[in-house]
């Protein structure tokens, strides 16, 4: 049954990581549920899972990437430097002052669903504003939003790229920069996160540690997935990688609202 349980997480991995990792997104929002409800993965013992799961997949999107020279620049910096703090802060939140599951289902549905419906209807009915760079983030308040984004995913073990993604996307920014930049912060926050469970877990309440087999499994399928992922961007047009990306948004945003009014 164990066996059987880890080759469904790895094909599980390798689908979710082939679909998301061209927009950027690790796959983990999307797993997060399904170890929740199919591989009944015990709270708070998921979030950890689930980080464990982007530790391992993360290297295959971002070898691609590196390949061909896109994890450069500064918005890798910036979304880097902004998660790792904010995901300690949320690790330490996750185990000594949780909120419950419901409410953090209906936040990401509130955040996700609507933002993911903007993206995809501005993408399909482009404004007739000429320039996008008046809509573009500064600095600042990128390095803001990824610390706010790497608290939430301290919290919950989920990949920041879900949450990074659609919003700098939808200021403007070409999937392509985007991409790269939210997988590294995504899988830098993801190891320094289960590296502060590792820690809270000597002497924080509950099962803190990880299904160590599930996520290895889970994060083999992503590892081969992204990898096949970030080979499949360059060939996919912006506006494809847009309305993937809103999709995805809107999906993720609909499935937690559906599960929080459960």
């Amino acid at each position: 049954m164990e066996w059987g349980a880890g080759l469904a997480g790895l094909a599980t991995g390798l689908v979710i990581a082939v679909v998301t990792a061209p927009v950027g997104v690790s796959g983990a929002v999307f797993l997060l549920p399904v170890q929740l409800s199919v591989f009944a993965v015990p709270s708070p013992a998921v979030t950890p899972t689930n980080l464990l799961y982007n530790v391992v997949a993360g290297p295959g999107a971002l070898l691609r990437h590196h390949r061909t020279g896109t994890l450069h620049g500064p918005l890798v910096r910036r979304l880097v430097l902004g998660t790792l703090p904010g995901v300690v802060i949320g690790a330490v939140i996750r185990v000594f002052a949780i909120p419950g599951p419901v409410v953090f289902k209906a936040l990401v549905a509130a955040f996700l669903l609507p933002l993911g419906l903007w993206l995809v209807i501005r993408t399909l009915l482009p404004s007739r504003r000429s320039g996008r760079a008046r809509d573009a983030l500064s600095p600042r308040a990128v390095t803001g939003l990824a610390l706010t984004v790497g608290v939430v995913g301290g919290i919950y073990g989920i990949g920041g790229g879900s949450l990074l993604g659609p919003v700098l996307v939808g200021r403007g920014m070409p999937v392509a920069q985007v991409a790269p930049a939210a997988l590294a912060s995504t899988f830098a926050t993801s190891v320094v996160g289960a590296a502060t469970y590792a820690l809270l877990a000597l002497s924080g309440p509950g099962s803190i540690a990880p299904d160590w087999f599930l996520g290895l499994a889970c994060g083999a399928g992503g590892l081969i997935g992204g990898y096949f992922g970030a080979r499949l961007q360059p060939h996919l047009p912006e506006t494809a990688l847009r309305l993937l990306l809103g999709t995805l948004a809107t999906a993720v945003g609909t499935l937690y609202a559906a599960q929080s009014l459960a």
